[in-house]
């Protein structure tokens, strides 16, 4: 078993600003060798189309098909898998989509209009999207949690059509990924993966329908190949590796902390594990927990190296400090296990999900408490949102205007339109004017 080391650091270090810009300092989307290949493969399936996605599955997946058939999933295929799957695995899956959709059926958005002293009527009409591509990793793992995470907020959205894929390596289809497909509602799924996948689902084949949108997360290739068909197609974001913050103040078991540092470390060796905590003898309790348990996990190896290489223990002066540091982070995931963290989350301003309390482990967001496990990474949720039932609807702008909003509101266009030199503009906002075609 490997050592586990991450670093230990202060935020008292004169130098701790520009440790903390190289510990965050890493974006695998921006790799020039990935981008030109990931290039490469999405002109392929454009221009090849199905024989393409043959061509990559067999050398990426070991499956050998001759027709894009033989990749197919539907319903039927969901279902059986959900009947061979145990009786316990099919309820807890259950359980899981209906909080999924329990939460997200709060979110829907409702149709308004309003009427203004002009007699104008304005407001927004919000519709689903018509098609949906749900992208699942498969290589290092199945993801059956990602399905209920993407599929159920669309159909709560009320998408048309969600369209799966999903790599299989050596052909090994998972049951449960395939039983959360049935029961959040997939209608069909495709047995392909990595940037050919997301090809596909953005310009379409003979057999795959073009979507609107592609969700869901990815590796390295997968990112890159989503932000090349940005504009082709909608996305949710770049995903990118896992991440977790703790902020803690010595009153929730060590164990449970590194166990929830580990969490996030096993998925990828970029994954990055952070604790931020004002007691020095806390955060060498956490680190002499991170070693007593390392040896009792079957990706013990993964786990050393993710925090070996980027993940952190680090000692702030007190608690508002580590908020203002999580704040610079904006990490994907972020716990406050203290004794009050209700009185902490008025100074949380970015993050993903926040996770309240010593009994709000992670992994319960991961599976099973609600709201989507799709969340900003990269400190983009400075900016972005987790997804939801707003990433699959469209907000459009109703504007009726009355004739005698036309009069008023036509001068002043006509005047804004003059000043920017667009004669045609002006024309078109007074020809509405009464009296305007008398004195042409």
């Amino acid at each position: 078993m490997s050592n586990l080391n991450p670093q230990l650091l202060a935020t008292a270090d004169d130098a701790f600003a520009a440790q903390l810009d190289a510990l965050l300092d890493w974006d695998v989307t921006s790799e020039s060798a990935i981008n030109s290949r990931v290039a490469e493969i999405i002109e392929r399936v454009r221009r090849e189309g199905e024989g393409a996605l043959l061509d990559f599955t067999a050398k990426h997946d070991a499956v050998d098909a001759a027709t894009l058939e033989e990749l197919t999933l539907g319903a039927d295929d969901f279902a059986a898998a959900c009947e061979r799957i145990g009786s316990a695995e099919r309820e807890a899956l259950r359980l899981a989509a209906d909080r999924i959709r329990a939460f997200h059926e709060r979110q829907r958005q409702r149709d308004w209009e309003f009427a203004d002293d002009l007699g104008n009527r304005l407001g927004q009409r919000i519709t689903p999207l018509d098609r949906v591509g749900l992208y699942v990793p498969g290589g290092q793992a199945a993801y059956p949690s990602t399905v209920l995470m993407t599929a159920v907020p669309a159909k709560v959205a009320g998408v048309g059509e969600l369209i799966m894929t999903t790599p299989t390596p050596a052909g090994a289809r998972n049951d449960l990924v395939l039983a959360a497909a049935h029961l959040a509602g997939v209608d069909v799924g495709y047995t392909v993966g990595g940037a050919q996948a997301v090809a596909a689902l953005a310009w379409g084949t003979a057999g795959i329908p073009r979507v609107d949108k592609i969700v869901g997360p990815g590796g390295a290739y997968v990112a890159a190949a989503k932000r090349q068909v940005y504009g082709q197609v909608g996305i949710d974001s770049i995903a990118g590796p896992s991440e977790i913050l703790v902020i803690a103040d010595g009153s929730v078991d060590p164990h449970w902390i590194a166990l929830d540092l580990f969490s996030q470390a096993e998925h990828d060796a970029a994954a990055q594990s952070l604790l931020l905590t004002s007691d020095a003898a806390y955060r060498d309790a956490v680190l002499a927990a991170m070693r007593d348990e390392l040896p009792r996990q079957a990706r013990g190896e993964l786990i050393a190296e993710s925090l070996n290489r980027r993940g952190a223990l680090i000692l702030t002066r007190d608690l508002e400090e580590a908020a203002t540091v999580a704040n610079r982070i904006a990490p994907e995931h972020l716990e406050v296990a203290t004794a009050d963290p209700r009185a902490l989350l008025p100074e949380l301003r970015h993050a993903g999900a926040i996770f309240l309390g010593s009994y709000s482990a992670e992994v319960l967001g991961d599976y099973i408490a609600g709201p989507s496990h799709v969340l900003p990474t990269f400190g983009t949720a400075r900016f972005s949102s987790p997804l939801g039932v707003y990433d699959f609807e469209k907000r459009t702008s109703l504007i009726e205007i009355s004739a005698g909003g036309a009069e008023t509101l036509g001068r002043a266009a006509a005047l804004l339109a003059d000043g920017e030199g667009l004669g045609a503009h002006g024309d078109a906002a007074r020809a509405r004017l009464s009296g305007y075609d008398d004195n042409r």
